[in-house]
């Protein structure tokens, strides 16, 4: 799995659930079985990279001793990223708080996108032969 890959999909997904909660509407009847039927198809992307993101990211982490972001925080913002999801399509919260869910979201997944990419620029600088 490649860890930066998936934590940028995964911002990208949150961006556009983000425009999609500004944008949309929210559903007539919240018991609508085909509506039920359209979120579990549209979401169940999102959910397998989630399932398969955490994991990963909390054993890179457990090896990682100096990085900035900590294993709970990892787990918090797989939780609000399942609110973020649900919440994108019923639209049942306010807008403070969805904005408060993604605000948190993007800043860890920011955090841990830029730690690997200067982990991997560090490794990439020490595999270069030296060169006189």
């Amino acid at each position: 799995m490649d860890l930066l890959k998936e934590t940028v999909l995964l911002q990208e997904h949150i961006h556009c659930l983000k425009s999609r909660y500004l944008k949309g509407d929210p559903p007539g009847e919240f018991k609508d079985k085909a509506f039920f039927n359209y979120v579990k198809e549209n979401t169940a992307p999102i959910y397998e990279l989630l399932s398969n993101w955490e994991p990963y990211t909390l054993s890179f982490l457990k090896n990682e001793k100096t990085a900035p972001v900590h294993p709970h925080q990892i787990i918090s913002t797989t939780e609000n990223i399942e609110l973020i999801i649900m919440h994108s399509y019923y639209m049942d919260v306010k807008e403070k708080r969805y904005m408060e869910l993604n605000i948190s979201i993007n800043y860890v997944l920011g955090i841990l996108a830029d730690y690997i990419r200067d982990t991997q620029k560090a490794g990439e600088a020490v595999e270069r032969p030296i060169t006189d």
